[in-house]
């Protein structure tokens, strides 16, 4: 019934991307992160658990043609010789199997790239390599090789090198190919980060010792537990590694809401948070390098990267305000009176193009979330910019966010291993110990504000996540280590924002007794450990930072309007004095009119009074005329009026 339709695909879709937001808003509702549910909806709806998507879009599409399990595929990887298993030194180390009866090519001999390997007497010491004609003609590359491993013997027999390769470069294909899902996730971290290096403080850069100690101690404690747990030095490097970020998202809403950015303490953990994320993307980039031979080739381009940062980002970001500045004035204003104006608009496809050409260089380098960082770098000191890209891509950015902790990072957790009570209580230990603890440790010598800063420093987001995803897509972390790095970085995540947000209010509290602070400075502190609903929502947002501008933009609107309804009033109260003036005055006016009619009578009785005196034959009433007579209203003396 019906044609092929796509349906099915579309309401799959729909249903995974509504049951992310619902997690988002529950947990916003009830003031956790939103982290915390979204990887949980994730994991219950990825391909390990119900398998809820279509396999083409949540599976990575080399997963679905490739099964390193079967014949076929390690044979291809047995076809590229010593680019990947180097069969001749796993037979002179006796390591071609656990036994000759099963080897992977058998008793006899094979041939590879013109090589043949005589397999006959193996066991014997005058094994030999001749040249012969070709018996398995050698296929095309069809992945990315790593360092030749001629020579190598770094595996148990020569069948589980050929597995094992085969995982890597699997691994390899999905990293750089990944599903529409992860591309997505990716995506959203990447413009993340680029937004991150906008709010970095150039003048405060000097306080980057907390931040120092931030990433190293997490990084070599970290590296310690691991390797104490039983797994070798790059897994526990990996994970390590994924435990340095920090989220400044969190903190730098909260001390906003605080009103405390500005302070020292504020302005500390900041720039300790950016710095941070600096230090961290050269470990990621690290990281990375540590794959095949190490030789000074292998550090060669993470030397580059640091020094194009250090020419891009900061006179970049002083040469940035100048360079705009003659950039508009040579753009004609079309929409002055809009809230999207032409220079805003030349603004962003200005931030476009110069995070491209920088996440391409530094890709070059290692990595291009680097470049990401640094061109945010760049229009850190322009004061709109950051304004201008939050309003082009909140929503998108923020969606984006939700699908890289639902998918991104829920896909590519091991369910098996993650539930596991072994797992928990590692990642516990893990979580409690190098992810808190040397977090909070980090500013011991930052006087009273110690703990304040290191709170703040404890929060991991995105990009914490994003390394353990690439390590463990990179075959850099085992599926059980992934699961433990994960259970670490959520106990950061939960607790690292209600931890924070209570320090931070008792150390405004108490700074305020000390200093003899007015009220508002104390009801501050109050609404940070009983905050209101829509509080807890915006100060957990994963999705942008604060638009700061856009903040001082409302924040001065809302003074305006404070202020005209306060000249309304007063023009009220003007207005009602006014009112009760022109009253006053009729009044003064009635009362004036009532005297000038007074006089007038008693102008006109005078008049008739002197007549009456000439004339005997005028009107004989006489009025005032006798002493002491009730009708008389002059005196004795004359006959002026009284009034």
């Amino acid at each position: 019934m019906g044609g092929a339709s796509s349906w099915y695909s579309i309401l799959s879709i729909s249903a995974f991307l509504v049951s992310i937001w619902i997690a988002s808003k529950v947990s916003r509702t009830i003031g956790i992160s939103s982290i915390v549910l979204e990887i949980s909806v994730g994991l219950i709806l990825s391909p390990n658990a119900l398998d809820f998507l279509p396999h083409e879009y949540s599976v990575c599409y080399a997963e679905t043609i490739t099964d390193c399990e079967t014949h076929h595929e390690k044979l291809e990887i047995a076809e590229e010789g010593v680019d990947h298993c180097d069969l001749q030194a796993y037979l002179d180390a006796g390591k071609y199997a656990s036994s000759w009866q099963d080897g992977f090519f058998g008793e006899s001999s094979v041939t590879i790239k013109g090589h043949t390997y005589d397999l006959t007497e193996a066991g014997s010491s005058d094994r030999r390599l001749a040249l012969g004609r070709p018996v398995l003609p050698p296929a095309p590359q069809r992945r990315l090789s790593t360092d030749s491993a001629e020579g190598k013997v770094d595996y148990d027999n020569y069948e589980q090198c050929l597995l094992k390769r085969c995982e890597l470069e699997l691994a390899n294909e999905c990293a750089h190919t990944p599903n529409i899902l992860t591309l997505i996730g990716h995506t959203g971290v990447a413009m993340m980060i680029f937004e991150s290096g906008m709010h970095f403080d150039f003048e405060q850069a000097k306080l980057s010792a907390v931040a120092l100690l931030g990433t190293i101690l997490p990084l070599v404690t970290g590296l310690g537990v691991v390797m104490a747990f039983g797994f070798d030095f790059e897994n526990g490097f990996a994970a390590g590694t994924a435990l340095a970020p920090t989220s400044v998202g969190i903190a730098l809403r909260l001390l906003h809401e605080a009103k405390s950015l500005q302070t020292f303490f504020g302005q500390a953990i900041i720039t300790a948070a950016f710095v941070d994320d600096i230090l961290s993307l050269i470990l990621y980039n690290i990281l990375f390098s540590l794959q095949g031979d190490m030789t000074f080739m292998t550090f060669l381009p993470l030397i580059l990267g640091i020094v194009f940062m250090i020419i891009a980002a900061g006179p970049g970001a002083q040469l940035a305000p100048k360079a705009l500045a003659k950039a508009f004035e040579l753009i004609p204003e079309y929409k002055g009176g809009s809230k999207l104006t032409t220079h805003h608009e030349a603004l962003f496809m200005i931030m476009v193009v110069v995070l491209v050409a920088y996440a391409q260089i530094t890709h070059l380098c290692g990595t291009h979330l680097w470049g990401c960082f640094i061109a945010g770098m760049c229009f850190a000191m322009w004061k709109e910019a950051h304004h201008v890209w939050v309003r082009q891509t909140k929503r998108l950015t923020v969606w984006m966010i939700r699908v890289f902790f639902a998918a991104t990072v829920a896909f590519a957790i091991p369910v098996s291993d993650l539930l596991s009570w072994e797992a928990f209580l590692k990642g516990a230990v893990l979580g409690i110990g190098p992810c808190i603890l040397t977090k909070v440790c980090c500013a011991f010598f930052m006087g009273d504000a110690r703990f304040v800063i290191g709170w703040a420093m404890v929060g991991r987001a995105e990009f914490a996540y994003l390394i353990a995803q690439m390590a463990a897509a990179s075959n850099m972390m085992e599926p059980f280590v992934f699961s433990i790095v994960i259970w670490a970085l959520l106990w950061a995540t939960v607790f690292a924002p209600f931890i924070f947000r209570a320090v931070l209010a008792r150390y405004i509290r108490k700074k305020a007794s000390e200093l003899g602070a007015d009220e508002e400075t104390r009801s501050r502190a109050d609404s940070l450990e009983n905050p209101e609903p829509n509080f807890q929502r915006s100060s957990l947002s994963t999705g942008h930072l604060p638009d700061l501008y856009d903040e001082e933009q409302v924040q001065a609107r809302r003074l305006e309007k404070v202020k005209n309804a306060s000249t309304k009033e007063e023009n009220k109260e003007l207005s009602a004095r006014i009112q009760v003036m022109t009253e006053k005055e009729k009044d003064l006016k009635a009362q004036v009119k009532a005297l000038e009619e007074l006089l007038q009578n008693q102008g006109d009785l005078r008049v008739d009074n002197d007549g009456a005196t000439a004339s005997p034959e005028a009107s004989p009433t006489v009025i005032g005329s006798a002493e002491g007579s009730p009708d008389a209203i002059g005196d004795d003396d004359n006959d002026t009026v009284k009034v």
